[in-house]
């Protein structure tokens, strides 16, 4: 029923598009209108306005309405959708060197990701997806990724062992988990606030704006700011609408999103520091807890993703990068 809806709606909007002269690009994604990602989205439509003169327009359908991000990813393969942003993690099934972000501790810093993400590398790791009709356009500030949960705060891996931890649709995500003790428990983020709420799992792992905004505060008083992963949201086009698009049409709409990168990584940092005094407030116990044992617990990950070459080069690379 599912899908099927989404496939009328899909038709639906396929329609409207094609009676309007100005080319409608249809852009679905999961979060909710006050998230930085979408409130960068509508900046990227203004900017895409004006840069083409009215002549392109994003059509933006936010809060899975088109369903999860893999469902995004799956549409934009067979060209029923056009464009969509998704994390990296997820990326991975699709890309598999993109599961380099998943490498606990990879970044020092938020300058050290973003060398990383707006040079060679990044650059390059866009272009991964072009082989499964996924044309990787940027990336979106998407924060660090930490640990909260429902009874009990958690200090050291130790205190890891023996929760089931909602993890994304992530083969990296999942071997992180497993290497500090916990159950890696798949759960779409869309039925996760009920599966904490009634014990499916103990806890999940996400950034201090996403924890807020989804309500996860209210049934998991527990945030410890360990900052395991920096995973990038990556916004992507369809192939098929890209090679459709002639080289100027192409050209706005990467000025569009590249001015809308800016907007958004600073929205995001406003966004977090308010979502960290939000939950606080709302009584949220917050910790900092030491990284070293967190950081030697999941060691045996590079050592595993080092036996791929391109991988290992990836990490060499990266890790030149820093300061």
């Amino acid at each position: 029923m599912k899908q099927l809806s989404l496939l009328l709606l899909l038709f639906l909007m396929t329609g409207c598009a094609s009676d309007s002269k100005t080319r409608l690009i249809r852009l679905g994604h999961g979060l909710d209108v006050t998230h930085s990602v979408h409130q960068a989205m509508v900046k990227a439509d203004d900017y895409l306005n004006d840069l083409s003169e009215g002549k392109m327009r994003l059509q933006i359908y936010p809060n899975q309405q088109l369903g999860s991000e893999r469902e995004c990813l799956e549409l934009l393969q067979i060209g029923s959708l056009d464009m969509t942003k998704v994390s990296g993690a997820v990326m991975e099934n699709f890309a598999p060197n993109m599961r380099i972000f998943g490498l606990p501790f990879l970044f020092d810093d938020k300058e050290h990701l973003f060398r990383v993400l707006d040079g060679d590398v990044g650059k390059s790791l866009l272009k991964e997806g072009e082989d499964y009709w996924l044309k990787g356009l940027g990336y979106y500030d998407s924060g660090s990724r930490s640990f909260y949960t429902r009874e009990r705060p958690v200090k050291t891996p130790q205190d890891l062992e023996g929760l089931k931890i909602r993890v994304q649709e992530s083969a990296s995500a999942f071997e992180m988990v497993k290497q500090l003790g916990g159950s890696p428990t798949p759960i779409s983020w869309g039925e996760l606030y009920t599966s904490i709420q009634q014990g499916v799992v103990d806890g999940a792992e996400n950034n201090p704006p996403s924890f807020y905004l989804s309500r996860h505060y209210e049934v998991c008083k527990y945030y410890i700011i360990d900052e395991h992963t920096m995973i990038p949201d990556i916004l992507l086009v369809s192939t098929h609408l890209w090679n459709r698009l002639s080289a100027q049409e192409q050209k706005w709409l990467q000025e569009a999103l590249d001015k809308s990168i800016i907007d958004q990584r600073r929205l995001w940092t406003q966004s977090e520091n308010e979502s960290l005094k939000a939950v606080i407030d709302a009584g949220v116990e917050v910790s900092y807890p030491e990284k070293a044992p967190f950081q030697e617990a999941t060691k045996a990950m590079y050592d595993d993703f080092s036996k791929d070459p391109v991988i290992a080069n990836l990490i060499e690379r990266i890790r030149n990068e820093k300061n």
